[in-house]
């Protein structure tokens, strides 16, 4: 029988090999500073630069850096055979305080409540997502400071 490590790597062939090289989507104007967006598929988020009718575009970028380490974090301990009962990300992320106001840092803390799950396994879900598959992460400036924490069963009793 394969290691951990072994099996985890046999498991993970293919994954994320399904995606389109091209992705396309629209911007529309609908009135004042809000803008609705639609992907190549048809999901609509709506964006609005008084964040009265929808969100910043800064807002998104962050929760698409959460929502890709998020599926990354899931997939893989679901692949280790952990069993899942809750998982948030919390994320804060630190702006350049003059224009162009990119993001300087950014932090995430996972909470992540399961049975048959060790710091081992989160630790390396979150290795494998910022080192190879998250391709939000890989999308950033290089000079961004992504930190990532986690907290597991958070609230029970040991």
């Amino acid at each position: 029988m394969g290691t951990e490590g072994e099996e985890l790597k046999e498991s993970l062939a293919g994954y994320k090999e399904k995606v389109a090289p091209i992705t396309k989507g629209t911007l529309t104007w609908e009135r004042e500073l809000i803008f609705t967006g639609r992907t190549q598929r048809g999901y609509e988020i709506e964006f609005d630069a008084d964040i009265q009718w929808g969100c910043a575009p800064t807002e998104s970028l962050l929760l698409s850096l959460a929502a890709c380490m998020g599926i990354d974090a899931v997939s893989f301990l679901r692949k280790m055979r952990a069993t899942l009962t809750n998982f948030r990300i919390e994320i804060l992320g630190e702006r350049n305080p003059t224009p162009p106001q990119y993001y300087k840092a950014v932090e995430m803390i996972l909470h992540i409540s399961g049975e048959k799950i060790t710091p081992k396994q989160i630790e390396k879900a979150i290795t494998l997502s910022q080192e190879k598959y998250c391709s939000v992460y890989h999308s950033l400036r290089k000079d961004l400071k992504v930190t990532t924490k986690y907290i597991l069963n958070e609230g029970k009793g040991s």
